[in-house]
């Protein structure tokens, strides 16, 4: 199943390169917060992790594929579905899942720097925590506010969001980004951010990396995260690809 969702949207990544116009990728991987921005109305964007590696205490898992899709529906709104494959390792002695699988829509709720305009930009993003495959069965749900600010050459996005999980518990997560100039080919980046399901874990880590804009439409990103889980240490090292272009062009737009 996770083969046939890598190969599935690799499959449409390849056959949207040949569209006409292409906008700008706001490349937010490889962080766990977001940006308050969202794709412009027919844009179709991927943020794509090929292979990544996750260590908690002694145990090892592979991340392969980990996958946001983003298409703009409206004006300031946009469709986002995610998912996760993983796999413990030895690759052996389990089976491979697939996981945080969501489907959300997000919309800026105040347009500022991030559109080019004066004051913070603030956007909201909603929607429904689906089952998992060989994990995580049942629905919840989650809403997050974002506030995106420019300090200076810095750019910086804050995060606040409260979920209900698939198992019923109650979940909070925070997370403030830090992007260094967006003139920058490569783009020094960074994260903390803080996640606690009640009664069942508590993580807080730092992100630091960083992000290649290759061109207005194509980035590649890479970082490495540590924290802790519970009494556990955590180590995990992501590597990406954010890339978008156009499904269609709203009439009356040139």
């Amino acid at each position: 199943m996770v083969i046939r969702f890598l190969t599935w949207s690799m499959a449409i990544t390849v056959s949207g390169s040949v569209a006409i116009w292409s906008e700008s990728a706001h490349a937010f991987r490889p962080f766990d917060g977001t940006d308050a921005t969202v794709a412009d109305v027919g844009q179709f964007e991927l943020e794509l992790e090929p292979l990544g590696l996750l260590r908690q205490g002694s145990e090892r898992t592979l991340i392969a594929p980990q996958m946001v899709l983003n298409l703009g529906v409206a004006d300031g709104w946009e469709a986002v579905l995610q998912g996760q494959g993983e796999t413990a390792l030895p690759r052996a002695s389990a089976n491979a899942t697939l996981v945080d699988n969501g489907a959300f829509l997000k919309g800026v709720i105040r347009e500022g720097v991030l559109q080019g305009k004066p004051g913070p930009s603030i956007a909201t993003e909603f929607g429904v925590l689906l089952p998992g495959i060989n994990d995580e069965a049942g629905l919840g749900g989650s809403w997050a506010g974002v506030i995106s600010y420019r300090l200076g050459p810095a750019t910086v996005h804050f995060n606040d969001e409260a979920a209900l999980t698939r198992q019923r518990h109650g979940e909070i997560f925070l997370s403030t980004i830090v992007e260094g100039p967006y003139e920058w080919v490569v783009r020094p980046v960074a994260e903390i951010a803080y996640d606690r399901e009640t009664g069942v874990q508590e993580t807080s880590s730092v992100l630091v990396g960083a992000i290649w804009q290759v061109r207005d439409n194509l980035a590649f990103d890479f970082a490495v995260r540590q924290g802790r889980r519970n009494s556990q240490g955590l180590t995990e090292i992501r590597a990406g690809v954010t890339y978008s272009f156009r499904l269609w062009r709203p009439p009356g737009r040139d």
